[in-house]
């Protein structure tokens, strides 16, 4: 397993990132924009980290920002912390045989998320690309919210 990045929401990304560059001192590595989403990732690394996460993408903060308004309560401003794993079924089935929820399974062979004790939502991809659909993966219903 390999720490990837943590998602957080930003209401307002040009405060977020005057924020986090240039006050805290992180460095933008990588942005994503998506029209028909209507949202925009932005990546930020620790100087020490850019070089790292640059090769590996990892390890990260993600700031997203959705284009729409929308009030944040409930922790819902903080997203997820992302792990990526070698073998996406394999581990969703180790979790499952140990009492762990999948909330979205890894229907497509590279993204499941969880929970944990605390509701912290918990992302893992699939190292490598994504593995061919399998079952009982592919057909699963999500569980909860994730």
């Amino acid at each position: 397993m390999k720490y990837l990045h943590t998602m957080v929401r930003a209401s307002d990304l040009d405060a977020s990132l005057g924020f986090y560059c240039d006050k805290l001192g992180l460095v933008e590595v990588n942005r994503y924009e998506s029209e028909g989403g209507r949202f925009t990732l932005v990546y930020l690394a620790a100087p020490g980290d850019v070089e790292r996460a640059g090769a590996e993408s990892s390890p990260l903060l993600e700031i997203t920002w959705n284009w729409d308004p929308e009030q944040y309560s409930g922790g819902r401003n903080f997203g997820h912390l992302a792990y990526r794993v070698e073998d996406i079924y394999a581990t969703c089935q180790r979790l499952l045989d140990a009492g762990v929820t999948i909330n979205r399974p890894p229907r497509d062979g590279h993204m499941a998320f969880i929970r944990s004790p605390d509701g912290i939502s918990i992302e893992l991809l699939q190292a490598g690309g994504s593995l061919p659909p399998q079952e009982p993966w592919a057909s699963m219903a999500n569980t909860g919210s994730w």
